[in-house]
């Protein structure tokens, strides 16, 4: 007869591991001799090494005392249906170690690696960073919300900084970032991107500008927040910019000079340029 330890040793697991068997009920309990102590036989030895076997090839423990009892035919099928849901687990950590992998630049954190690659673009034409890290915080949530469109927009985001006038806007609000609200060169930019916004517009249809599916005004209040708290200097060009006939700012839309009155966003309207052409 074997002591626990020898039962251990011989099937080449740990007492502990034994033990734990025993409370999951895949080894039977023996009997213990008149000093209190387990007693094993030949028999524990081989159905240790068995569930040991089982657990080894990744047999979850609720499992394995099913397929020690099953025939061959439940025996196959049961490992199986493991096989399967092995795999699965290992595609899955497989995509767990492609995301881990692309953390390395932070940005990478929350954002799809489209998104990623484009604000290096921005980067690359010489964005300011405040702007360009305005742009991830607007696409952090707008990603996580709406995962499926995020290549479609970023898609529309490419093709306009491919467009100088376009990129140039990018450029003059990151020399704005710093000026005060009565700054005449802010007007001078609000001009510029009215006309821009308004001949793009008429050449390819308001729906270019804005977002033909809509994005809820909840979001799109967060996402003005994130960029008013940005690049703060959005909150007085998006008045100019009413007063020129285009108001919003993650919605983009046509508005009625004769009818916008200027004012102040002490609260960010449900409305940014970083949304507004994705």
């Amino acid at each position: 007869m074997l002591t626990i330890g020898e039962l251990a040793a011989y099937a080449g697991v740990t007492v502990r591991t034994v033990r734990h068997y025993h409370a999951r009920g895949l080894l039977p309990e023996p009997e213990r001799d008149h000093s209190g102590y387990r007693r094993y036989d030949g028999g524990a030895v081989v159905e240790l090494i068995r569930v040991r076997t089982l657990a080894e090839a990744g047999v979850p423990l609720a499992r394995v005392q099913e397929l020690l009892q099953a025939d061959d035919e439940e025996f196959a099928t049961a490992v199986a249906d493991i096989d399967r849901r092995l795999e699965a687990e290992i595609r899955q950590r497989q995509r767990h170690r492609e995301r881990i992998a692309r953390l390395v630049p932070g940005e990478s954190l929350a954002l799809p690696p489209e998104v990623v690659g484009f604000l290096d673009r921005l980067r690359a034409l010489g964005v300011d960073e405040r702007i360009v890290q305005a742009e991830r915080d607007g696409w952090i949530p707008l990603a996580a919300r709406s995962p499926g469109r995020v290549a479609e927009w970023v898609a529309r985001k490419q093709e306009r900084i491919a467009d100088p006038e376009f990129v140039a806007f990018y450029l003059d609000l990151g020399e704005a970032l710093d000026r005060s609200d009565d700054d005449p060169r802010l007007v001078e930019l609000a001009d510029r991107v009215a006309d821009y916004l308004t001949t793009l517009a008429d050449e390819r249809g308001d729906e270019y500008l804005g977002d033909p599916a809509g994005v809820e005004p909840a979001l799109a209040e967060l996402m003005d927040r994130l960029v008013f708290d940005t690049v703060p200097s959005t909150r007085r060009l998006i008045e100019l910019l009413e007063q020129r006939g285009w108001a919003g700012w993650t919605t983009l839309r046509r508005a009625d000079p004769a009818r916008t009155a200027p004012r102040s966003y002490s609260t960010p309207p449900a409305s940014s340029w970083n949304a507004s052409v994705q």
